[in-house]
């Protein structure tokens, strides 16, 4: 038995910080070769590394991507554009989310330095604070608007 067939499969064997080759990822996800090179140029996200020979190499990110887009297209039924615009916005919201926690974690860095001035929040936090909460409203609303759409195509 081969260490290909002990792993169950093909380049999931391998250790999770491992480079995976277009036929490991094609074999492991069941996604022909050709249909992640196509994905490559409608997902600017996806982006594995290339060398010399223009050889693909996928990390562990790009495979978690991978397999998210074939559920999104295959599963959820999602278009092309839809799964796209969807994975932009979530990268959009994760940037944003890292960009307050950091804000708060050099506020309080502030704070434990010089513990005479009162710690309150900058008036700039505050505003991230105020338009995060404005973008989870908007996508809130945007999910309520799909659950209606949703119930209504069921009565």
């Amino acid at each position: 038995m081969s260490a290909r067939d002990s792993a169950g499969s093909p380049g999931l064997g391998k250790e999770p910080a491992a480079l995976r080759t277009i036929g490991d990822v094609s074999r492991a996800l069941g996604v022909k070769a050709h249909v992640l090179r196509y994905w490559e140029e409608q997902f600017p996200m996806l982006r594995p590394l290339t060398r010399a020979g223009g050889r693909r190499y996928y990390r562990a990110d790009d495979v978690a991507l991978i397999a998210e887009i074939d559920r999104l297209l295959h599963r959820e039924g999602y278009t092309i554009r839809g799964a796209r615009q969807l994975l932009q916005q979530r990268a959009s919201r994760k940037m944003r989310k890292a960009a307050l926690v950091e804000a708060n974690v050099d506020q309080m860095d502030a704070a434990a330095e010089s513990p005479n001035e009162a710690a309150r929040p900058t008036e700039s936090t505050e505003q991230q604070i105020v338009a995060a909460v404005l973008v989870l409203r908007s996508e809130l609303a945007a999910i309520r608007g799909r659950l209606a759409t949703a119930l209504a195509a069921d009565l």
